[in-house]
């Protein structure tokens, strides 16, 4: 067993590989920028020197540095995990590895997969190579996900899977979904499977849904004789709920987190800055109005706090193998950061922050507006704040329903 000094040994000698590959592979072109392949809001195409800067972290498998090297992730321990992030932080690179694949799929499929299923849909996910959308909700399955009717029936070597999906995230542009589908119609819970379905088989189509915010990142989904090999079930028939409850803690913690929320807190530079354009400062180089200086530093001083409160339970997580209900807490706290942040925004820009398109509105302007009204989406996408309680008042609280 390692002493603490050999491993704070082994932990700087992690940084300086970590630092000397960064400098050698990092483009410099691409600093500051963000992994626009990741999201869901449109077909984002490479340049040449973003699929280099990819290719390079997806062979390394620092893309999704602490999954086992065996699949092609990066095999590093959490510490070194951490270091990675600090060393890229520090000269403005940007992780090009994600999307729906690492946030929520991947590590439920390391779980829960047989051998040839990890060997299969792992690799493409750590190098960036595919895609992934969720089949989850449907315009009668909502809050009560359980409630899915889209069927599967068992054909022998294959399911024929008939149905309709809606708030698809990406699902125009994925290659692949994860979706849960019921099997047998006499159990509600017990009843449901967890099937990966190419999205690019004959049958399924998507059409896009338009938002307040202009864009249009989620889908209807319809499923038509749909023929999903058996081998593509995860798990044994009817443990698909299982299965998807343990995905959407994935999800919570992403989008609490590193995958979500947090990097919305952080996007669009400091608040202060922002502040002394729009607002001016006074004698001493403060922002001039001193309630919104006040308001600013509230908010900062809870966004800290909140960042700090992730870090120790993604800590916590780690030791006791995943995320657990605590997702649900910090789904909701980090929701409701991200619009304050939003609010404040505008409020800061004024009359320039309510633009929509036409002159007189610069760009990030214009963004602001449409991120204000995106992040609506944030207390309803992922579980709404009030599924988000119940989990907390059931699973942490033990609180019981009453008849």
């Amino acid at each position: 067993m390692a002493t603490a000094a050999e491993t704070i040994d082994e932990n700087e000698a992690f940084r300086e590989e970590a630092r000397a590959w960064l400098a050698e592979n990092f483009p410099e072109e691409l600093k500051n920028q963000g992994n626009a392949m990741a999201g869901v809001d449109g077909p984002t195409a490479e340049t040449p020197v973003q699929r280099q800067w990819r290719e390079a972290m997806g062979e390394k498998g620092w893309g999704v540095p602490t999954w086992p090297e065996k699949y092609g992730g990066g095999g590093l321990t959490p510490k070194q995990a951490r270091i990675l992030t600090e060393e890229m932080n520090r000269i403005g690179a940007y992780n090009p590895i994600g999307g729906m694949g690492v946030m929520m799929f991947g590590p439920t499929l390391l779980e829960y997969g047989t051998e040839e299923q990890k060997q299969e849909h792992i690799p493409p996910i750590c190098k960036g190579e595919i895609r992934w959308c969720q089949g989850y909700s449907e315009p009668g399955a909502g809050s009560d996900l359980a409630s899915l009717q889209t069927f599967g029936e068992d054909k022998g070597d294959h399911y024929l899977v008939n149905g309709q999906k809606t708030w698809t995230s990406g699902g125009q542009w994925a290659d692949k979904c994860f979706c849960l589908v019921r099997t047998d119609k006499s159990e509600k819970h017990k009843g449901i499977s967890f099937m990966l379905i190419d999205m690019n088989d004959p049958g399924v189509e998507t059409r896009p849904i338009r938002l307040i915010s202009g864009a249009s990142p989620f889908c209807e989904t319809f499923f038509t004789d749909v023929k999903v090999p058996k081998e593509n079930l995860v798990g044994a028939e009817g443990e698909g709920w299982t299965i998807g409850k343990r995905l959407l803690q994935h999800e919570r913690s992403s989008l609490s987190g590193g995958g979500g929320a947090a990097a919305r807190m952080f996007s669009g530079g400091s608040l202060s800055d922002q502040a002394k354009q729009y607002r001016g400062v006074n004698d001493n180089g403060e922002i001039a109005d001193k309630e919104l200086r006040d308001k600013i530093i509230k908010f900062e001083m809870l966004q800290r706090n909140f960042m700090n409160t992730l870090r120790r339970a993604s800590e916590e997580a780690k030791g006791n193998q995943g995320p657990t209900a605590a997702t649900s807490i910090m789904k909701n706290v980090g929701g409701k950061i991200t619009q304050e942040r939003a609010e404040l925004v505008l409020e800061i820009m004024g009359m320039n922050g309510l633009g929509w398109e036409g002159e007189g509105f610069e760009p990030a302007e214009l963004a602001a507006t449409r991120a204000w009204l995106w992040g609506k989406a944030v207390s309803v996408y992922g579980g709404s704040f009030e599924i988000q309680n119940n989990i907390v008042a059931k699973r942490i609280l033990g609180m019981q329903d009453h008849q």
